[in-house]
């Protein structure tokens, strides 16, 4: 009865740490994907998901612009075919798109084939609207099964997550946004934002466009440097941070 009990408990703690793993945004157990420098950078990636979405896409776009910023935006690729104007207008402004899949399921559940369609889909709706592009891609929820970032990095894609997030998409007001943000930065910080929303095109996400705004005026007087996930990676030169290990 006592090795049972003691098997038992391995199994539920290996369940536990399976679903962990599959939704943590610095895990690394079901594949290496890209999530920072190492603590103390002076550089830090602002990054948007769920877009392009109208107006508030445009409007980060002029504060990026106001700053001197370039972002990332990672896209979901049915707004992409819905509003491929926006999607040029990143481009055109010198921002990083990258892939969101094509209508953001949760990839924990998704089969190998779903996942290749979802990533396929939204890569071509990509190059539909603007051409050659970067071939970095983020799951939705950060969700991913073992299978999943073999499943990118077979089609050419690199894996990016995060490690700093202000939790907008819960439609929190814009203080609590950048608290939640100042609060964790280090430095060599990439930091989640949301610039739409995968329920429905034009989510409201007016008080990220405010906190963004901010966060980067305050960050820039203290002397750090906003930069691409792109220009992360090679000041990274093959040193990916890495906060859970197995």
């Amino acid at each position: 009865m006592g090795s049972f009990v003691i098997g038992a408990g391995f199994a539920a703690a290996a369940a536990v740490a399976a679903g962990y793993q599959s939704m943590a945004p610095t895990g690394q157990c079901y594949g290496r994907a890209f999530t920072g420098l190492r603590r103390g950078s002076r550089q830090l990636a602002l990054t948007f998901d769920d877009g392009p979405n109208d107006p508030h896409t445009l409007r980060l776009l002029e504060v990026l612009s106001r700053h001197n910023v370039k972002a990332t935006f990672f896209l979901i690729g049915r707004y992409v075919k819905q509003r491929p104007d926006i999607a040029r207008e990143l481009v055109r402004a010198g921002h990083i798109v990258g892939n969101h899949t094509f209508n953001h399921p949760n990839l924990i559940f998704a089969s190998a084939r779903e996942t290749t369609m979802q990533l396929r889909d939204c890569e071509q709706a990509l190059i539909d609207a603007v051409g050659e592009h970067s071939r970095l891609f983020r799951p939705p929820f950060g969700g991913r099964r073992p299978g999943t970032l073999k499943i990118a990095r077979a089609l050419g894609l690199e894996p990016v997550m995060w490690n700093v997030t202000g939790w907008d998409w819960k439609g929190k007001p814009a203080e609590y946004v950048e608290t939640r943000i100042s609060q964790q930065i280090r430095g060599g910080d990439v930091i989640l934002l949301h610039d739409g929303g995968h329920a429905a095109f034009g989510a409201d996400r007016s008080q990220t466009v405010i906190a963004a705004d901010r966060l980067i005026a305050t960050y820039c007087a203290q002397g750090y440097e906003f930069v691409t996930i792109p220009e992360m990676m090679h000041e990274n030169a093959g040193s990916n941070l890495s906060s859970v290990a197995c």
